[in-house]
C-alpha cells in the first residue's frame, strides 16, 4: 500500500475536520471492508458524496472522476494531489488500467456506477464500466449506500442544486457498506439488488420513521398555520391548517373522556369531516377504522366483529339513509356534536397558533414515537373470503409518506384532489395522511366517478395533482373538456393495471401523460411509480428517464426487492420474471389477529425477511430499474366491489338525491362566525358528509 505524502496527509486532515463540522456520519458495515485493494460502488446523490464517503472510511479512497471535472482549474491541484483517476468515457482504457494498478497496490478505488447525479433521489441505470475494472483486477467489489443526503444543499431536491438553506448543521448521514462480492458475480442485476438492500437497511434506521403519526400531523399543520389546508368540493367551504388542527384536538379531547375503546369506526366519504375525524382519533391515541360502506351488510358486520368496533363517527344524513349498515352500539353524529364543541375548538385553534410545536405536543400528550404500534386498520376487499384486516403501524404510514414525498417532490404551490375514499389504502395514505403531514392543500369530493364535477374543481382551484384509478380516468375522456385539466402537472394511477390505450387517449385529449404506480394495502400502499423526467440543468445534458409506458415505474426509496420462483421460492435475478418479494418500512405489521407475524415484527427480526402475496404479482425489472408486472395473479385491485354490491350502495346514495336537503344548523352566538358545522345533503351516487363552513354561507 503506497504511503501518503505530507501534502496529501494535510489535505485529508483539513478535509476531515471541515467535513465533520457540516456532516455527522453514522457508518455501518465497516467490518466488511477487505484489508487489501478493492472496488467501492456507491450510489450518487450529491456533489459532496466523495467527501462524505471518505469520512466513513479511515483509509484514503481513490475516486474515478470525469475528465472534464478533473481538469477544472480550481479543483485540479487538489484532485491530483489526492490521486484521483480521470476518465474520458470515449477513451476509458487508460482509466481502467490505472484503477486496476491501484487496486493491485492495495488501494481502495471508488467508481459511481450510475455515472451521474440522481435527479429524483432514486437509483439510476448502472453502467458496466465497473465490471471491466473488477475482472481485470480480480478484485472484490463492495457496494455502499449513502442515505439521507437527498434534500441537502448539494442534492437536486426541489429541481435545483445549491440554492437551498441547510436543514440541520451538522447534517446527519447514514452510510452502509455491504459484504464483498466476487469479481465474477458483479453483474448489474446483482449489484443493483445489493444496493437496494443497503438502501432499505439505512432507510429503516432513520429516526423520523418511528415518530408518532399524530405528532407528524401536528408538525405539518403547524407550518404556515393560516394557509388553507382543505376545501370541501361540495359547498366550497375551507379550513386553514390551524382551524383543522383546533377542531381535531377538540374532538380528540371529547373522545378521550367518553370512550375507552381501542378502535373507532369512521363511516364517511372523503370530506373535511372525515379528515377531522381521522386526525382526532389518531391524536387521542386510538385507531381509526374507515369502513367501506359500499360492500354490503355482511362484510361490514364481519369487520365490526373482528375489530371489536363499538363506536362509530358519521353524519345524520348518512345514518338516516344507510339503514342496512350494521351500526355499532354508539354512533357520534358530527353535525350534532361539533357545534357543542365550539368553545373548545376556539381554544385549541388559538393554542395551535400561539404555542410552539414542542409545547403543543407536550400539552396534547402525544407520544414521541409510534413505531410498530397500530396506527390504522384497513380491510381488504376479501376476494378470497371475508375481508381481512390489514394492520398498518405508525412506522408504516410515516415511512410510506416519507417515501412518497421524495418521489413526488411537491412544492408549496401544489394542490391535490382527494376524491378516493379513505377506506382504501391509496386514498388513506396519499390523500389523507400525506397532505396533513406535508402541508399540501387538499380539495375533497366524495365521488371519484363524477368526472365532470371533479374536473370543475381542478379548473376552479388550479389543482396540480390528480390521483385516480384507470376506471375513474375513463370518465374524464367522455365528460371533461381539455381546458379543465390544464393546471395539472402530474396524473398518477394505481389500484388497477393502466391500459395502454387509455394512457394514449388521455395524453392525446388532455396533453397530460398518465403515470402508473403500483402498491398494495399491505405495503401502505406505495411501492413504485413512474414520474416525469427531470429537466436538464444545462443545454445538451442527458435527461434521466423516470418513466416507461407499460411498467409501474421505479421502486420507492427504502424498499428492497427480490425475484423468486413462484413454486419453489428459489431466488432469481431481478431481470428474470418471477414472484415479487418486498422488504421495507412500509410493509404492514400483519393481518388482524395474526399474532405470530406481529410478534416477529415486534422482535425486529422480520426486517431480514421479505414479504409477498402468495397470489401476488409476477414481475421483472429492466436494467434502468423500472418494474414490469407481467401478470397480476388472482388480484383484483378495485375500490368498489362486485356489481351487485355497487348497485345496492349507489342506489342508496341516489335515493338521497331525491330527498329534501337536510336543514342546515345555525347558531346565534357571535363566535360561531369563525367555524360552523353543518349537515350537508347528498349528491348523485355519493354522500355529502358533515363539514365546516362559514356561518354567512350557512345562513343562505
Amino acid at each position: 500500500m503506497p504511503s501518503m505524502s505530507a501534502a496529501e496527509r494535510a489535505l485529508y486532515f483539513v478535509g476531515r475536520a471541515l467535513g465533520r463540522c457540516f456532516y455527522r456520519v453514522t457508518a455501518f458495515g465497516t467490518d466488511n471492508l477487505p484489508k487489501g485493494g478493492f472496488l467501492l460502488l456507491p450510489n450518487h446523490i450529491t456533489w459532496v458524496d466523495a467527501i462524505v464517503l471518505q469520512l466513513a472510511c479511515h483509509r484514503p479512497i481513490r475516486y474515478i472522476i470525469d475528465e472534464e471535472f478533473y481538469r477544472k482549474p480550481i479543483l485540479h491541484p487538489f484532485l491530483r494531489q489526492l490521486r484521483c483517476i480521470p476518465i474520458d468515457t470515449r477513451h476509458s482504457h487508460s482509466a481502467i488500467r490505472a484503477a486496476t494498478e491501484k487496486i493491485a497496490q492495495g488501494e481502495i478505488v471508488c467508481l459511481f456506477p450510475e455515472g451521474q447525479l440522481e435527479r429524483a433521489g432514486t437509483l439510476l441505470r448502472l453502467r458496466r464500466g465497473y465490471e471491466l475494472i473488477a475482472r481485470h483486477a480480480n478484485a472484490a467489489v463492495v457496494p455502499v449506500w449513502l442515505d439521507q443526503l437527498w434534500g441537502s444543499i448539494f442534492s437536486f431536491q426541489g429541481g435545483r442544486f445549491f440554492t437551498k438553506l441547510p436543514k440541520r448543521v451538522p447534517y446527519p448521514v447514514t452510510i452502509a457498506f455491504g459484504k464483498p462480492l466476487k469479481a465474477e458475480a458483479v453483474d448489474i442485476a446483482t449489484v443493483r439488488e445489493e444496493l437496494l438492500k443497503l438502501g432499505e437497511f439505512c432507510y429503516s434506521r432513520r429516526p423520523a420513521i418511528n415518530r408518532h403519526l399524530g405528532k407528524e400531523c401536528v408538525r405539518g399543520l403547524k407550518r404556515r398555520p393560516f394557509a388553507t389546508a382543505v376545501i370541501d368540493g361540495l359547498d366550497h367551504s375551507s379550513l386553514s391548517r390551524s382551524k383543522l388542527l383546533g377542531a381535531a384536538v377538540a374532538l380528540s379531547r371529547f373522545l378521550r373522556k367518553q370512550f375507552a375503546d381501542e378502535r373507532i369506526a369512521i363511516v364517511l366519504p372523503a370530506s373535511k369531516g372525515s379528515m377531522v375525524a381521522n386526525l382526532a382519533v389518531t391524536l387521542v391515541g386510538k385507531v381509526p377504522v374507515d369502513l367501506n360502506f359500499t360492500v354490503g351488510r355482511a362484510a361490514n358486520e364481519s369487520c365490526c366483529k373482528h375489530a371489536n368496533l363499538r363506536v362509530a363517527i358519521s353524519a345524520t344524513p348518512f345514518i338516516e339513509r344507510a339503514k342496512d349498515f350494521p351500526w355499532p352500539e354508539q354512533v357520534l353524529k358530527l353535525d350534532e356534536l361539533m357545534p357543542r364543541l365550539t368553545p373548545q375548538i376556539l381554544f385549541w385553534w388559538t393554542m395551535s397558533i400561539l404555542l410552539p410545536t414542542r409545547l403543543l405536543l407536550r400539552l396534547l400528550q402525544i407520544p414521541r414515537e409510534g413505531g410498530h404500534a397500530e396506527a390504522t386498520l384497513l380491510f381488504t376487499s376479501g376476494t378470497t373470503g371475508e375481508p381481512k384486516g390489514v394492520v398498518l403501524s405508525h412506522r408504516n404510514i410515516v415511512g410510506n409518506v416519507s417515501q412518497f414525498r421524495q418521489l413526488l417532490d411537491a412544492t408549496k404551490d401544489d394542490a391535490i384532489l382527494a376524491s378516493l375514499p379513505f377506506f382504501h389504502s391509496f386514498g388513506s395514505t396519499v390523500t389523507l395522511w400525506y397532505p396533513l403531514i406535508e402541508g399540501v392543500r387538499t380539495i375533497t369530493y366524495p365521488n371519484p366517478l363524477e368526472a365532470a364535477k371533479n374536473a370543475a374543481l381542478i379548473k376552479r382551484y388550479k389543482l396540480t395533482l390528480l390521483l385516480a384509478t384507470p376506471t375513474f380516468l375513463r370518465g374524464y375522456l367522455r365528460k371533461v373538456d381539455p381546458d379543465d385539466l390544464r393546471s395539472l402537472r402530474l396524473v398518477i394511477t394505481g389500484a388497477e393495471k393502466l391500459p395502454l390505450d387509455l394512457a394514449k387517449n388521455f395524453e392525446e385529449r388532455f396533453n397530460q401523460k398518465v403515470f402508473e404506480g403500483y402498491g398494495l394495502t399491505e405495503t401502505s400502499p406505495v411501492v413504485s411509480v413512474n414520474l416525469p423526467e427531470p429537466q436538464p440543468t444545462k443545454p445538451g445534458e442527458q435527461v434521466q428517464p423516470s418513466s416507461r409506458l407499460g411498467s409501474v415505474g421505479k421502486m420507492a426509496p427504502g424498499i428492497a426487492a427480490e425475484i423468486r420462483e413462484p413454486e419453489t421460492e428459489r431466488k432469481r435475478s431481478l431481470h428474470e420474471t418471477g414472484m415479487l418479494w418486498l422488504r421495507g418500512v412500509n410493509i404492514f405489521e400483519g393481518y388482524l389477529h395474526d399474532v405470530e407475524r406481529r410478534q416477529a415484527i415486534s422482535a425486529a427480526s422480520m426486517r431480514t425477511d421479505f414479504f409477498t402475496l402468495k397470489d401476488g404479482c409476477l414481475a421483472s425489472q429492466k436494467s434502468a430499474g423500472k418494474w414490469c408486472h407481467m401478470k397480476r395473479s388472482n388480484i383484483r385491485s378495485s375500490i368498489y366491489l362486485t356489481s351487485s354490491e355497487k348497485t345496492s350502495a349507489w342506489s342508496l346514495l341516489w335515493e338521497c338525491k331525491t330527498k329534501p336537503k337536510a336543514k342546515r344548523l345555525s347558531c346565534s352566538a357571535p363566535w360561531m362566525s369563525i367555524l360552523h358545522i353543518c349537515a350537508n345533503n347528498f349528491t348523485s351516487r355519493a354522500s355529502r358528509t358533515c363539514g365546516f363552513q362559514n356561518a354567512s354561507n350557512a345562513s343562505k
